[in-house]
């Protein structure tokens, strides 16, 4: 379901038409296809992406060759390697579409501009990154404490909507589990639900 960046700041800080207007002075909206990379290893990531429709991956090369999924964005989610766009550095990620996306971009150039003239996202952004921060903790804290096999069906009935939308391999990927893992954990539960 389509949500704008409008839609979402409002259900954090005051936003009127006023301030959408010189929002809109800053930001780039623009369509991807999907597989398309946003932001590929080694470059330098000079934007945040809110995701208004579609599916995002945040991923890098690990020692095995293999990518690691750090991080997924889907509608009314945001997507950046932080590190790189605040202190200009080569991003260790690529960022790719999963889905034909439609994406708003704030330039690193242009953010601190935008928070002088829109003070009341200074508030928004410290919200939005407060809640991805404690989301990652959470999700570490359960790598740790949970088995694989609880990991997995924590995250599938918690976010059932990735799992229709993300293939499988990537479910796997960004759960440190391998295909085959999940795909016996996706039969036994299939199994179980039909000896119901």
């Amino acid at each position: 379901m389509q949500i704008t960046l409008k839609e979402h700041i409002k259900r954090f800080v005051d936003f009127s038409d006023e301030d959408e207007q010189i929002l809109n002075e800053y930001i780039k909206s623009f369509s991807v296809q999907k597989k398309e990379d946003l932001l590929s290893n080694g470059q330098i990531c000079r934007s945040m992406y809110f995701v208004e429709k579609g599916c995002l991956r945040m991923f890098f090369i690990n020692s095995k060759s293999a990518e690691q999924i750090t991080q997924f964005a889907i509608d009314g989610w945001w997507i950046s390697d932080l590190f790189s766009f605040m202190d200009n550095t080569p991003s260790e990620y690529t960022i790719q579409t999963i889905e034909a996306s439609k994406i708003v971009a704030i330039d690193n150039r242009v953010y601190n501009i935008l928070l002088e003239k829109l003070p009341q996202l200074e508030r928004y952004f410290r919200i939005i990154m407060q809640k991805n921060l404690a989301a990652s903790q959470l999700r570490a804290k359960y790598m740790y404490e949970m088995t694989k096999e609880e990991f997995y069906f924590h995250f599938s009935t918690s976010f059932p909507e990735f799992m229709q939308r993300v293939p499988q391999y990537m479910v796997a990927s960004y759960l440190g589990l391998t295909p085959e893992y999940v795909s016996e954990l996706r039969k036994r539960n299939t199994d179980n639900s039909i000896t119901k």
